[in-house]
């Protein structure tokens, strides 16, 4: 059995104080959760997120990482400054990340592949633009972004590896893939990973569900045979609305 994971990715809220009174917040409503819990936060709210959380069982995560060690990457953060940090998991391939700032398959493949081998957790993020959707080329586009973005990594590396399927036109919009599509959606990543590891590795790694899930459709979503939990946005900046997705 795959042990779900409920990640939410801050985006570009939430200072330190914010940081910490959300945290205080959310750690009694989460402490007996099933699942495992991680807050991704802003590069300046991670070293207050990582005191904040201590003795709690909520990790926490950032929202990218460079793939080069140093250099001329002004704005850049490497794995190593997170590491130095406490941090433990990295988002890498959001949609807004490739949307707003030429992130591309390939770029994401560096960062994943530095970020294992720093030993950081990666939450490894694909997903369709809705034109592509429309267009019925959802399982090329996923399978796609899968295998280039894996490109590299080892069987023993999948071990920490979690995928989130976060259908672009369901973010931010309160648009959601229904249950089943996603679940259909998510099996076709699983069997891209079966195809390219083996039938253990691709059942072993979790797969979120990363569009718009809520309080109201967690647990309709989370049901799901082949969804694992939920890389949550908007309803994660509320630590009721969190704990009830932890908490599905």
């Amino acid at each position: 059995m795959r042990k779900p994971i409920i990640a939410g990715n801050w985006k570009m809220n939430n200072n330190i104080a914010q940081t910490k009174q959300l945290i205080a917040d959310l750690k009694p409503l989460v402490a007996d959760a099933k699942c495992d819990v991680v807050v991704c936060a802003p590069y300046t709210s991670l070293a207050a997120a990582v005191e904040a959380t201590k003795g709690s069982n909520i990790k926490v995560g950032a929202e990218n990482v460079h793939w080069a060690e140093k250099g001329a990457y002004t704005g850049e953060i490497t794995a190593d400054m997170l590491l130095e940090l406490g941090v433990e998991y990295v988002i890498i391939g959001h949609s807004e990340r490739r949307q707003y700032f030429g992130e591309t398959d390939e770029t994401v493949n560096l960062r994943v592949k530095t970020a294992l081998a720093k030993g950081l957790k990666v939450i490894l993020c694909v997903g369709e633009l809705l034109n592509e959707r429309e267009a019925g080329i959802t399982p090329e586009v996923v399978r796609r972004q899968t295998k280039i973005a894996l490109t590299g990594v080892t069987h023993e590396d999948l071990d920490n590896i979690v995928i989130a399927y976060e259908p672009v036109w369901a973010i931010g919009t309160g648009k959601t893939a229904t249950a089943q599509d996603a679940n259909d959606t998510i099996k076709i990543i699983r069997d891209c990973l079966k195809e390219m590891y083996c039938e253990k590795c691709g059942e072993k790694v979790r797969i979120q569900y990363g569009g718009s899930m809520k309080p109201a459709n967690a647990a309709e979503l989370m049901a799901m045979p082949e969804i694992d939990g939920g890389l949550i946005g908007g309803a994660s900046l509320k630590a009721e609305d969190f704990s009830k997705i932890v908490n599905y």
